[in-house]
């Protein structure tokens, strides 16, 4: 999931070097936190928050394939 991730988020914004993906283990699964440069937050968020909706729900259903579940959380 880790990967799929920084894939997505890497072809979204304009600087990929700044992209940075944390893998935070519990007992409710993995959560994936996102850490992009300031000027392009606002891409990875998008117009009221549908392209940080999108790639929540990709890597949501990757998860699911493999068995997992998985959040994503957009830090600023």
């Amino acid at each position: 999931m880790r990967e799929l991730l920084e894939y997505i988020a890497k072809e979204l914004v304009d600087e990929p070097d700044a992209v940075e993906v944390a893998e935070l283990h519990d007992e409710r699964g993995t959560l994936l936190q996102l850490r992009v440069s300031a000027e392009d937050l606002g891409k990875v968020i998008g117009r009221g928050g549908r392209t940080a909706r999108a790639i929540r729900t990709v890597v949501k259903a990757a998860a699911l394939r493999k068995g997992v579940h998985a959040a994503v959380e957009i830090l600023d």
